[in-house]
């Protein structure tokens, strides 16, 4: 579930989400242990989506507005420095 999706949610149906998503985690770690647990990455993806949706339930708490999405701003390229062309040959110092 990514961010957008969370931010269309009401705070109960986050509330709801964060409570499935915990019981998910408990029961993944012990699947791990248990050695039964097919895919853990599985156990990141829930923490990460839970950190998301937390972080959400407190910007609607606080009123804070929701993050603009970031347009991609290039650096401005340096020009090339001109200068004194350095030689491929090395010599040696005696």
């Amino acid at each position: 579930m990514n961010a957008e999706e969370i931010r269309t949610k009401t705070e109960d149906e986050l509330k709801a989400l964060l409570l499935e998503l915990r019981k998910a985690q408990f029961n993944a770690r012990f699947q791990k242990t248990q050695g039964t647990l097919e895919n853990t990455s599985e156990i990141r993806k829930t923490r990460r989506t839970i950190a998301r949706i937390k972080t959400e339930l407190n910007q609607k708490k606080n009123g804070a507005p929701a993050p603009k999405k970031a347009a991609k701003a290039s650096a401005p390229k340096k020009p090339k420095a001109e200068g004194k062309k350095s030689s491929s040959k090395k010599t040696k110092a005696a």
